[in-house]
């Protein structure tokens, strides 16, 4: 068999630079605590929590004082900081600089359409990490839409301004962003035009490996997407290998794989998610090139 991984699989920017700052401030010693798993991968979160990484929810956060924090790659809502200076606490802030240059835009956003009793929708997950940042810049008030029944909370007769998770997929995006165009136009028929702004706030890394995922997933006969259970990000990505190639396959790590998923002369390819490390998908290809031997069916 040919084993290749997908050149621009892997971390994003804003993970690698939230693991490099972990691991730098571990270094110098003392207990580091993280709000949340720092990436979406529970080897990668094991490999770091074996240095000394502390991952920390909400309701501990607020019994801590006088140490160190790191805010990861999905950023915070203003809540957060402000408990960090009534308690103490050292932020070390990771938030990824297109998800803090979208805060400020849906900030900004905000201000100016409560004024009109307008609504900010995010396309999202409830309760994913970025999402709770985004939402805490309109104290709250933002309709979080994901799937066709969330539409229901939106009142189309009032002004509404569409944002996006980063990490959400660009089709799904504009296909919310023309049912609500839809449904405006209907509830304000006596309108000549819809208060609608629509922000494609889907981050380019990100967007880009849907087409580069196409064709990485052609290239090959079978496709091994590496990714953790937890990663929104994975899942969509793996569905567009899964619309191109029916042998594509997700897992966690190697212990995941099947060798009845390969034949002899078969080109696998390797990818995943902007949350996989590269020495897993490094660790999955040394897994199945020692599995060549064995392969014998055709």
């Amino acid at each position: 068999m040919q084993v290749t991984i997908d050149k621009n699989s892997g971390y994003c920017f804003g993970v690698e630079f939230a693991i490099k700052m972990a691991e730098d401030e571990m270094e110098d010693g003392g207990r580091l605590y993280c709000l949340g798993d720092i990436v979406h991968n529970d080897m990668e979160v094991k490999r770091l929590s074996d240095k000394g990484l502390v991952v920390i929810d909400r309701d501990e956060l607020k019994e801590l004082s006088d140490c160190k924090v790191l805010i990861r790659a999905h950023g915070e809502p203003p809540e957060t900081y402000k408990l960090a200076i009534e308690n103490n606490i050292e932020l070390i802030d990771a938030s990824c600089p297109v998800v803090l240059k979208l805060q400020h835009r849906v900030k900004t956003a905000f201000d100016k359409i409560e004024k009109k009793d307008g609504q900010i929708v995010i396309y999202g997950k409830k309760g994913h990490a970025e999402v709770i940042g985004l939402t805490g810049q309109t104290m709250e008030k933002a309709i979080v839409v994901m799937e066709d029944e969330d539409l229901e909370k939106i009142d189309f007769s009032k002004p509404v301004t569409l944002f996006s998770q980063t990490t959400k997929s660009t089709k799904g995006f504009y296909a919310l962003k023309a049912k609500i165009e839809e449904k405006m136009a209907a509830a304000n028929q006596s309108l000549e035009e819809i208060d609608f702004t629509a922000n494609d706030s889907i981050c380019r890394q990100v967007s880009n490996r849907e087409p580069q995922l196409t064709r990485f997933a052609n290239e090959n006969d079978v496709i091994i997407f590496v990714a953790g259970k937890k990663s929104s990000n994975g899942r969509a990505l793996y569905q567009v290998c899964k619309a191109q190639n029916p042998r594509s396959y997700f897992v966690e790590n190697e212990g995941e794989i099947d060798p009845d998923w390969f034949a002899n002369g078969d080109k696998v390819g390797i990818c995943g998610a902007t949350s996989t490390p590269m020495w897993l998908m490094e660790q999955v290809m040394g897994y199945i090139n020692s599995l060549d031997e064995s392969i014998t069916h055709v």
